[in-house]
């Protein structure tokens, strides 16, 4: 399998089955309610990794949350913590949403101070750092390759973080001394503060997947100055860190990217409870992960029209595919992970087992789940279960969902009204 690489600029390959390959995307700041272009790499990672392991891959995905954050003090002045903890819980309710299921681990910036000091420390014992007032920085001109992976030139770098104390304006922080207004902070050797952004996802990353891992996922936005500081930090210490970039195209909203700062925000929540899992999911089937993806109202109905058309071919006979079909599927994805080419190759199957089995590698395989008729005293427990969760009855709705399945019959919370999907138990 290949995918594009931003570090080498090529297409590159991966190590042959079982691997190991240890990812790390990286995940959202927590201050508000995520908006559905961050959904594209949490659904990309989980989709690479569902497909790896189908190829017999040994795969480790890591997500970060980053909980210590500038925009999080601003959003929550003196109540930082407790809307990080409330963003998280949003961010993890929303992504399960596309029943994808969750990364293998999710780890906050918070849960690694300690180690988070150690780094800056050996940082600091080599020279690639030091301390100003309470702040520490990272020295860019210490580390030639600065600017290898974004191909910015070194003495063409803008300042990221003004400081006139810094030995030099490139120069980024490790460590930021405290501030008024800010509710969180740790004791560290260099006065109490707390870590810059770029540690954290270094630490997280070398905490959970080692000094050096196979692929460093995340928006395309994130190449500078984030993933840029993460690559010199940890090669600093002579870490290899990640070998392969991986950068998606940003979610466009009106031929602008989408963000909270442009204000053409539409959270997933939202998303999810107007279109649906699987139209979304469709909808991020049909653009090349590496491409800007277009969203509208236009776009959404073509995706459900998609989804539709692939529901279709469940509600008829089976026709058994040619030899070499599913071949032909799985050189698509292990191409760059072309999802665009997949599904064109899924739309033009009619075997119900075989198609089966390409949506499962997307999360999609509820699309051959035809419905049927449901009793009516099943639908009528399917209501009162949904009334018992709107009233807070866990218990009771506990109890009815055990009777929907001791008459033969699944219940699936879903987005779309009324809510459930029913599905007889095979």
């Amino acid at each position: 399998m290949r995918l594009y690489n931003t570090l080498t600029r090529e297409l590159d390959p991966l190590p042959e089955p079982p691997g190991p390959i240890r990812s790390y995307v990286c995940g959202p700041t927590v201050y508000a309610r995520a908006h559905i272009g961050n959904a594209r790499p949490y659904i990309l990672g989980i989709w690479l990794r569902s497909w790896l392991r189908s190829r017999g891959y040994d795969v480790t995905l890591v997500h970060n949350i980053t909980d210590i954050n500038d925009k999080i003090y601003e959003a929550a002045p003196g109540a930082s913590a407790q809307l990080a903890e409330q963003a998280t819980q949003w961010y993890l309710e929303d992504t399960d949403g596309f029943g994808l299921g969750r990364p293998d681990h999710v780890p906050k910036a918070s849960q690694v101070i300690p180690q988070i000091i150690a780094f800056i420390n050996r940082l600091i014992e080599e020279g690639y750092a030091y301390p100003v007032d309470g702040d520490v920085y990272f020295r860019v001109a210490r580390f030639p390759e600065y600017g290898r992976l974004s191909g910015q030139r070194p003495d063409q770098v803008e300042e990221q973080e003004p400081n006139p104390l810094k030995e030099d304006a490139r120069d980024f922080a490790l460590w930021k001394a405290n501030k008024p207004g800010e509710d969180t902070w740790w004791d560290s050797p260099w006065g109490r503060g707390r870590p810059g952004w770029h540690i954290e996802c270094s630490v997280m990353a070398e905490e959970l997947l080692g000094p050096v891992f196979e692929i460093h996922g995340g928006g395309l936005d994130l190449v500078f100055p984030h993933h840029e500081n993460e690559l010199a930090q940890s090669r600093a210490l002579g870490h290899e860190f990640a070998k392969l970039w991986m950068h998606n195209g940003m979610l466009q909203f009106t031929d602008e990217k989408m963000s909270k700062s442009v204000g053409n925000v539409v959270t997933m929540r939202e998303a999810l409870g107007r279109y649906g899992r699987e139209a979304l999911l469709v909808f991020f089937l049909t653009g090349h992960w590496r491409k800007p993806i277009d969203f509208s109202e236009e776009t959404m109905a073509a995706a459900a029209a998609r989804a539709e058309s692939l529901r279709e071919v469940f509600r008829n006979p089976s026709v058994a595919a040619g030899e070499g079909e599913w071949e032909r599927f799985a050189a698509t994805l292990d191409d760059d992970f072309n999802t665009p080419e997949a599904l064109a190759v899924m739309h033009g199957w009619r075997d119900h087992e075989l198609l089966r089995r390409g949506l499962e590698v997307f999360g999609l395989a509820s699309l051959a789940e035809v419905s049927e008729d449901v009793p009516s005293e099943v639908t009528d427990l399917a209501e009162r279960r949904k009334a018992a969760r709107a009233d807070g009855d866990f218990e009771e709705a506990d109890r009815l969902r055990a009777q929907v399945a001791e008459n033969g019959w699944d219940l699936r919370d879903v987005a779309e009204e009324p809510g459930y999907r029913l599905v007889r138990r095979r």
